[in-house]
C-alpha cells in the first residue's frame, strides 16, 4: 500500500505542478514558489504514511489534496472575451443565403482573414466577407506544416473551387496577446479553440515566408458530397464555437484530431491511429486510406506537394486585383503536383 500511495503521489504531484504552473496566479516567482509548497504537502503525506498506523490518515490527506485541485479544475472555464492577438482576435461566422437543398448550398461567411504578413509583429490585419457556392467544389488538400520535427505538424484543410480559389480552414488556439503556444499548457486549459477561415496567402505564406515552417499540401480524394458536407461541419463548429467557447487539448481536441472528428461525423470511415496524435505522419496515415493520389510514392507525393520554396519565390502579378492575386498563389504553389483522376472526386451513387 505504501507503494501505491506514492505512485499516487507522483502521478498527482506531476498534474498539480502542471495546472499550478499553466493557471496559477501571478508571476513565475510566484507559480515556482505555489508548486514547491504542493510537492512538499505531498511529500510529507507520503511520509506520513509510510507507517501502516498511519496509511488511513495519510490517504484522506491525498484524497483531499486531489478533491481541490479537481475542484480548482473543474471551475476553469472557456471565454470568448479576453485580450485575442489580432489573427484570431474575430471568430468566424456562417450565414446561409437562400434555402438549401441536397447538392446546392449557398452560404457567405463573414471575417474570413486575409492578412498581409512581413513579420510576425508586422502585418496589415484584414477580415472579409465572402459568399461561396458549395456547388462548385472541386478538391480537397491537406496541408501539413512542420515546425518542430517531423513528428509534429499543423494540419489544414484548403478547399478549392472549380475557379481557382480556395479556402484554408484551421484548428488553433485562440492566443491572449503576446502569448506563445507550450504543448504542455495544452494539457491544463491554458487556451481556448479558434476557428480559422483564411485565404492561402495569407494562412499558408504566413507558415512558409515569415516562420520558416516546411509545408506540404496532399490532394485528398473526396466525394463531392462530402466535400460540401465537411464545409459546412467546419462552418457549424464555428458557430458553436461562437456561442460556447472551448479549451483547447494537445491530445483529444487539437488541429488533427477536431478535423477526424468532423470528417467522421459527415459519414467519413476513418480508424483510430496514434498518427492522428504524431500529426507530422498525417500523410501516411492518409496513404494508408488510399485517398491520396494514386499511381505515384508517399515520397513522390511529398516532395510534388512541399510548396515552401515556391511560396517563398511567389510575386504578385502586377496589377492583379486582390482576389486574382490569391488565385495565382494557389495555383503557383501546385506547380508539379499531381492531378487526382477525375472520377475520384465524383458524387457517390444516391
Amino acid at each position: 500500500m505504501s507503494l501505491l500511495l506514492l505512485f499516487a503521489t507522483v502521478v498527482l504531484a506531476l498534474w498539480g505542478t502542471g495546472l499550478i504552473w499553466f493557471q496559477g496566479p501571478g508571476r513565475a516567482g510566484r507559480r515556482t514558489a505555489l508548486a514547491a509548497l504542493w510537492l512538499a504537502w505531498l511529500g510529507g503525506c507520503v511520509l506520513w504514511g509510510w507507517s501502516p498506523q498511519r496509511m488511513a490518515t495519510a490517504w484522506g490527506l491525498w484524497l483531499a489534496s486531489l478533491a481541490a485541485m479537481l475542484c480548482w479544475w473543474s471551475g476553469l472555464r472557456p471565454s470568448n472575451a479576453r485580450d485575442w492577438a489580432d489573427d484570431v482576435a474575430r471568430p468566424l461566422h456562417m450565414q446561409p443565403l437562400g434555402p438549401w437543398s441536397r447538392g446546392r448550398q449557398r452560404l457567405a461567411l463573414e471575417r474570413v482573414r486575409n492578412f498581409r504578413w512581413r513579420s510576425e509583429a508586422d502585418y496589415d490585419p484584414r477580415w472579409e466577407r465572402r459568399s461561396y457556392d458549395l456547388a462548385r467544389l472541386a478538391s480537397v488538400d491537406v496541408a501539413a506544416s512542420y515546425w518542430m520535427g517531423p513528428a509534429i505538424a499543423h494540419t489544414l484543410v484548403s478547399f478549392g473551387f472549380d475557379d481557382g480559389e480556395q479556402l484554408v480552414f484551421s484548428i488553433e488556439i485562440r492566443k491572449r496577446r503576446g502569448e506563445q503556444f507550450n504543448a504542455l499548457a495544452g494539457f491544463f486549459r491554458r487556451y481556448e479553440l479558434a476557428l480559422v477561415a483564411a485565404d492561402e496567402r495569407d494562412i499558408l505564406a504566413v507558415r512558409t515566408n515569415v516562420r520558416g515552417e516546411q509545408v506540404h499540401l496532399y490532394r485528398v480524394a473526396t466525394p463531392r458530397e462530402v466535400m460540401r458536407e465537411l464545409f459546412v461541419a467546419y462552418a457549424r463548429e464555428a458557430e458553436a464555437l461562437r456561442g460556447q467557447p472551448r479549451f483547447y487539448n494537445t491530445l483529444t481536441a487539437n488541429c488533427t484530431t477536431i478535423v477526424w472528428q468532423l470528417a467522421r461525423r459527415v459519414g467519413a470511415r476513418l480508424p483510430l491511429d496514434w498518427r492522428l496524435l504524431a500529426s507530422g505522419y498525417l500523410p501516411e496515415y492518409l496513404r494508408d486510406l488510399g485517398v491520396l493520389t494514386p499511381g505515384h510514392t508517399l515520397e513522390q507525393l511529398r516532395a510534388a506537394g512541399d510548396i515552401t520554396a515556391r511560396a517563398r519565390a511567389w510575386v504578385a502579378p502586377p496589377q492583379a486585383d486582390d482576389r486574382a492575386a490569391g488565385i495565382a498563389f494557389s495555383r503557383a504553389i501546385r506547380a508539379g503536383m499531381p492531378p487526382l483522376p477525375a472520377q475520384a472526386t465524383e458524387n457517390t451513387p444516391e
